[in-house]
């Protein structure tokens, strides 16, 4: 029970990743609130259990950020742990992608997670503490086919990181970022299967993560156990970037 009366927020934890986490740190004693942009946010809750709560909230949109932290607080008491999860994939070739997409894909998941980090901080600073952990990829450090504006968004997300982690420790808030590699998820699922074998090709342990593997490294990151780390960056990406 290594988060036992922590209160946890996690984005983008209806699949994938983030309901690895959202999962694992409810068996650890958590207290979590789930947050997706739409209504099947809250029939994960519940499926989930009853420490567990959805909260539907565009992650772009200010005012509805600040509104889930703070009924969090008043709710809950706090938010002790937030974990960035949320983010999208818009994939093309440099010379074929559209501003429109490289646009979206930044202001999703550096912007989105730039809010949620002040938001909570903010809450943090006045409680004397916290945890933020940041999903990164691989690919922010790799860089990938077809992904200049995924790469590049998550290339600010450890940059951010790190920042708030330099911005934090004397408030006692620590922040630390997962880059995970080619991880088994629904977003994962469409990439082709010749590129598919591309990339398990680029992979030293020669197969896909599962969401459990990077929802164990979160769970290290939030606890007591990486009490003495801030601004670090951990891949779980099976060797791919040594």
């Amino acid at each position: 029970m290594l988060l036992r009366d922590k209160v946890a927020l996690v984005t983008g934890a209806t699949r994938g990743i983030g309901r690895a986490i959202a999962e694992l740190y409810l068996d650890h004693g958590a207290t979590v609130i789930i947050t997706g942009r739409d209504a099947r946010v809250e029939a994960v809750a519940v499926e989930l259990g009853e420490r567990a709560h959805g909260r539907v909230c565009n992650g772009l949109d200010e005012e509805g950020v600040d509104a889930v932290v703070t009924e969090t607080v008043a709710n809950h008491g706090s938010v002790d742990i937030l974990v960035n999860n949320a983010g999208i994939a818009r994939d093309a070739m440099l010379h074929r992608m559209t501003l429109e997409d490289f646009r979206e894909v930044i202001d999703i998941n550096l912007q989105g997670t730039w809010l949620w980090t002040r938001s909570v901080v903010r809450h943090m600073r006045e409680r004397g503490g916290g945890n933020i952990v940041n999903i990164s990829s691989i690919s922010a450090k790799a860089g990938n086919l077809g992904q200049s504006n995924y790469a590049a968004s998550k290339a600010g997300v450890i940059a951010l990181t790190q920042t708030t982690a330099r911005e934090g420790a004397r408030h006692h808030i620590r922040a630390n970022a997962i880059c995970p590699g080619l991880i088994r998820t629904s977003m994962s699922s469409v990439i082709p299967p010749p590129a598919w074998q591309r990339l398990l090709g680029d992979i030293p342990m020669g197969r896909p993560g599962e969401p459990n593997e990077v929802a164990q490294v979160a769970l290290f990151l939030a606890s007591d156990m990486s009490s003495y780390l801030t601004g670090t960056v951990i891949d779980v990406s099976g060797g791919r970037h040594m």
